[in-house]
């Protein structure tokens, strides 16, 4: 069994994933600055509990010869953890920095995907790689002036476009099983 038959067992959960991204994706534009500001204050909660929770671990295996380093890492992810809770706009400017080279990279990768492999509507990952490097290079001009919203908005605007791959890969799928069934 080839990756093409694994996708064309599953056409319904690809179409249904296409269309809930879709859906999310719609939804972060709509709120982008609130979903700006909810992203990074996530991220504060996540690093916050984390930091928390790799410290007290780091006391339960206190023999371990990692204890001061595993201590620093957790001490150092409740410290950034608690300041992007207390100032979400700062850590706006600096995750829009980071953001950028996610989709930039993330771009790479999905027009290196599009080209090393062979699946139906390939073009689709080709295009949202290469809407992803855009994104990316846009998000580095504009800053800082568009932190609040940017986030938000192209975070959306990546749900959309892989949403409507995963569509287009799983609509392909079914009508090739519709065609040729297995």
């Amino acid at each position: 069994m080839n990756d093409y038959d694994d996708i064309r067992q599953r056409t319904g959960w690809f179409v249904a994933l296409g269309v809930a991204l879709i859906v999310l994706g719609v939804l972060a534009i709509w709120m982008a600055v609130a979903t700006t500001l909810i992203s990074v204050m996530i991220f504060g909660w996540l690093l916050l509990i984390g930091g928390f929770v790799e410290t007290i671990h780091a006391f339960w295996v206190r023999p371990w010869s990692g204890l001061l380093l595993q201590l620093l890492i957790g001490i150092l992810n409740i410290v950034v953890g608690f300041l992007m809770l207390a100032n979400p706009g700062a850590s706006a400017l600096a995750l829009t920095l980071l953001l950028a080279a996610f989709f930039f990279v993330g771009g790479l990768f999905r027009i290196i995907l599009a080209f090393s492999n062979h699946f139906p509507n390939r073009n689709w990952a080709l295009f949202s790689g290469v809407v992803n490097i855009l994104l990316g290079v846009l998000i580095w001009l504009q800053w800082p002036a568009s932190a609040f919203w940017v986030i938000g908005l192209f975070i959306g605007i990546d749900l959309l476009i892989t949403g409507w791959w995963f569509v287009a890969l799983g609509t392909a799928a079914r009508r090739l099983t519709a065609a040729h069934p297995a």
